[in-house]
């Protein structure tokens, strides 16, 4: 009786995350805003196992850099879990010192605006995850910027006004 060997799934079934590819475009964001994020680097580690209702990214933040700009989901929530370094959590309701081990989650649709600032002299790399409810928005309080997420998955940017920005 013949045996059959196993055949190769078509993604991988496990990886170290460390050798995931870096993510092609690191942001999306218009100028100014894409220059704020310069230092950071995402591996998209859910990608890579072809995941589709919820995405993982092994992000590292340089001295200096920020994890995005200041924003609030309408439909998705977010999740961080810090591996390595010491980032500034800024939300509404001001600044918390985070270390490895500690984590933070975001409810969608509660306008509380987020992100990690790394003010220590080392990198820090932390895991964030984040569904992909369709219809998503974000909105940045701090800045004349605007997301709409498009059928496609992408996103677009605009003023608050609903204004594009020029090319």
């Amino acid at each position: 009786m013949p045996t059959s060997k196993p055949t190769k799934p078509a993604s991988p079934e496990a990886i170290r995350a460390a050798d995931a590819a870096l993510k092609k475009k690191q942001t999306n964001y218009p100028e100014p805003f894409a220059s704020r994020v310069a230092g950071r680097e995402k591996r998209p580690l859910g990608d890579v196992f072809g995941l589709t209702n919820f995405g993982v990214n092994l992000t590292r933040l340089k001295p200096g850099a920020v994890s995005s700009v200041r924003h609030a989901h309408t439909r998705q929530d977010e999740f961080i879990y810090v591996l390595e370094g010491h980032p500034t959590l800024v939300t509404d309701a001001g600044e918390t010192p985070l270390a490895p081990g500690m984590c933070a989650g975001f409810k969608a649709g509660t306008g509380n605006a987020h992100h990690l600032i790394n003010r220590s002299g080392k990198d820090v790399t932390y895991l964030e995850v984040g569904d992909r409810s369709p219809g998503d928005g974000a909105d940045y309080p701090d800045d004349d910027l605007k997301a709409v997420q498009r059928p496609d998955g992408g996103w677009t940017f605009t003023r608050k006004d609903g204004k594009p920005f020029s090319a």
